[in-house]
């Protein structure tokens, strides 16, 4: 798919990831670009047409179906991170807040665009996954059993759409330099350099994305023996 003359809606565009979408799609020459936040007034990117956007919210989800008519590229971007093990306190609560955000949320918005991306032509979803799909460790375990599911939910919308042309990329990554990784003392790649890259893919014509050596090498080593994935992540 390319990003000339697209219409792309991004589900989080107000700050890190969300937002270098954002600017790169613009600089791609998309069409329309809709900027999705929970506070429309936080977008402030020129170019951009905010959108009142919870994905967590069945109704906003689809108002902004109707909204976003002319979609052709959807970006799940939208996503929470917070530390901790599946045995620390709170946990359970916490658990449910993640895979309300990062798999239902990604889930729901994937059920109500995909009859527009249909009517479009067929179109791509775009779908922000991460490393910690595959990997986990005490710090993370809640946030990447949330990333496990979207991983399994990407690969599931993938059969789904094929038959109406929906291209469905799977973008995973590392560390990235946003509010999401802050106090994480890890190399960290810049949002630019992650986008420009699931760019290239979705223009490709890719349905995976592996956007830093630290992706590249997890994913070779889950065929290891011992696989990767029986290690903790921080060795």
């Amino acid at each position: 798919m390319q990003l000339h003359n697209a219409s792309v809606l991004i589900t989080g565009a107000n700050r890190g990831i969300g937002l270098a979408f954002a600017r790169e799609a613009l600089a791609r020459g998309a069409r329309k670009v809709y900027a999705g936040a929970r506070n429309p007034a936080s977008v402030t990117l020129p170019g951009v047409e905010p959108i009142a956007l919870d994905v967590t919210d069945p109704a906003a989800v689809s108002a902004a179906a109707r909204l976003a008519s002319d979609v052709t590229l959807v970006i799940n971007n939208a996503g929470i991170a917070s530390f901790g093990g599946f045995l620390a306190d709170g946990s359970e609560a916490s658990a449910r807040a993640h895979m309300e955000t990062n798999f239902f949320g990604l889930l729901r918005v994937s059920q109500a665009f995909a009859p527009v991306l249909a009517a479009n032509g067929g179109g791509a979803l775009l779908n922000v996954l991460s490393v910690a799909s595959w990997i986990n460790s005490p710090m993370l375990s809640v946030y990447g059993a949330s990333k496990s599911a979207a991983w399994a939910l990407t690969n599931g919308l993938r059969h789904d759409l094929r038959g109406q042309g929906t291209q469905v990329l799977g973008l995973h990554m590392g560390f990235v330099d946003t509010d999401l990784t802050r106090g994480i003392e890890m190399p960290k790649s810049t949002p630019e350099a992650i986008v420009r890259r699931a760019f290239e893919a979705l223009e490709a014509g890719a349905e995976e994305v592996l956007a830093d050596e630290l992706t590249q090498q997890v994913k070779r080593g889950l065929s290891a023996e011992p696989g990767v994935y029986l290690r903790d992540a921080r060795a």
